[in-house]
């Protein structure tokens, strides 16, 4: 299939990430077979969605067939959902109107996938001296959950590539840090009472928006004080309370009061040492206030999604090269994250760029330009060509 045909079908499958994947998957494994190319995946624990990750061996030269090195091309095949969202077209139900592709995911980022998959058939046919491998993940939207999974058992098999171009859209530019995100879950337990006898229970959520405020002042500090890196579109590191959840009736003191805070972290800022100002606060400030309420009060504190920074090298070979064939050589750091934090800590050099402009993400009516698609094509066709012999 070409690079439209492939992103159509890609469109076609409902992978919001509260959904499975493995249809898509199973496609995509299908195809590569085809091919002669072997694949393997890396499922969660229930089963339900798994990581691709397939090579394409060398073609040419004394190490023709060879696994080793080469360069990696990621992506990851969930999608944000489309409820309560006004669309145009059927999102998943790829449509072109005025030059752009139409559908949940064109963007972010199947457009990516669908351009490596169409380019299969050129790069075995291509005489290269290094392979290519894909890896596609899932759950990466909901705080790159897939992603370590895949890393793990490449770390076990003991693979090595040379660099990894990671496909999130960036209006194939050269991106070459990124902030990390670290996703919290708090729950806040207090002791219920009827409201007319307040001085009996430990009001968790009141208790809890203590803590909310706390966070938003640590929030405020970062964005007085720094540190900055004006490289980046928001300079510094920012916290944000964003889910809350509490109470089970309007004359009932709460018990419980659950919520979520994320931080997005500065590349060389301890992610530790940020949670530990909270972890602190909780304990000299939060906890003896309501142990003194009701003593058995607690705070419990879950860090259950993230992914690191990126602080991509400028003489890596994989930016040098990436550099090169985009021939930009401006220095792009953004504030959203992606999974190429999580290849560059298991010691693969690591850049982003792919198709689509990151501001049509995540909205109603999303799409990627057919030109942006077409840019794409030629990169990744001078990415394989840049492997073959000299």
């Amino acid at each position: 299939m070409n690079t439209r045909q492939w992103l159509e079908t890609l469109v076609a499958f409902d992978t919001t990430s509260r959904n499975s994947n493995l249809e898509l998957i199973t496609t995509v494994r299908d195809s590569l077979e085809k091919q002669g190319i072997s694949s393997w995946l890396a499922h969660n624990k229930e089963q339900t969605k798994a990581n691709l990750f397939a090579t394409l061996p060398a073609t040419a030269g004394p190490d023709a067939g060879s696994t080793e090195g080469g360069i990696v091309l990621s992506g990851h095949t969930d999608v944000v959902p489309v409820d309560g969202q006004k669309w145009d077209t059927d999102p998943f139900k790829l449509t072109e109107k005025e030059g752009s592709l139409y559908g949940r995911g064109t963007c972010d980022m199947k457009g990516f996938i669908a351009t490596s998959l169409a380019l299969v058939p050129e790069f075995l046919a291509m005489p290269r001296v290094k392979p290519i491998h894909l890896a596609f993940s899932y759950d990466e939207e909901i705080g790159c959950i897939g992603a370590p999974v895949m890393l793990e058992e490449i770390v076990k098999r003991g693979i090595k590539v040379d660099g990894c171009v990671v496909g999130e859209p960036t209006s194939m530019n050269v991106v070459v840090a990124h902030k990390g995100i670290n996703v919290f879950a708090c729950k806040v337990h207090g002791k219920s009472a009827h409201s007319s006898l307040t001085p009996q229970g430990c009001n968790a959520i009141e208790h809890a928006a203590r803590l909310i405020c706390a966070i938003r002042d640590f929030a405020d500090g970062y964005k007085a004080n720094g540190p900055y890196d004006q490289f980046f579109d928001v300079p510094f590191s920012t916290m944000t309370t964003n889910q809350i959840r509490g109470g089970i009736a309007v004359n009932t003191i709460p018990e419980l009061c659950e919520f979520t805070y994320e931080f997005r972290n500065l590349p060389g800022m301890s992610v530790a040492d940020i949670q530990a100002r909270i972890d602190k606060y909780i304990a000299e400030v939060l906890l003896p206030k309501m142990r003194s309420e009701f003593p058995d009060a607690r705070v419990e504190i879950d860090n259950f999604a993230g992914s690191p920074a990126l602080e991509a090298v400028e003489q890596a070979a994989i930016t040098e090269l990436v550099r090169a064939l985009t021939g930009d050589r401006e220095t792009r750091k953004v504030a959203y994250g992606t999974e190429a934090g999580l290849f560059q800590q298991i010691g693969i050099p690591t850049i982003v760029c792919g198709p689509g402009d990151i501001g049509n993400a995540h909205k109603p009516n999303e799409f990627v330009t057919l030109s942006q698609m077409e840019r794409c094509e030629q990169f990744l066709r001078k990415l394989g060509k840049s492997l073959q012999p000299a």
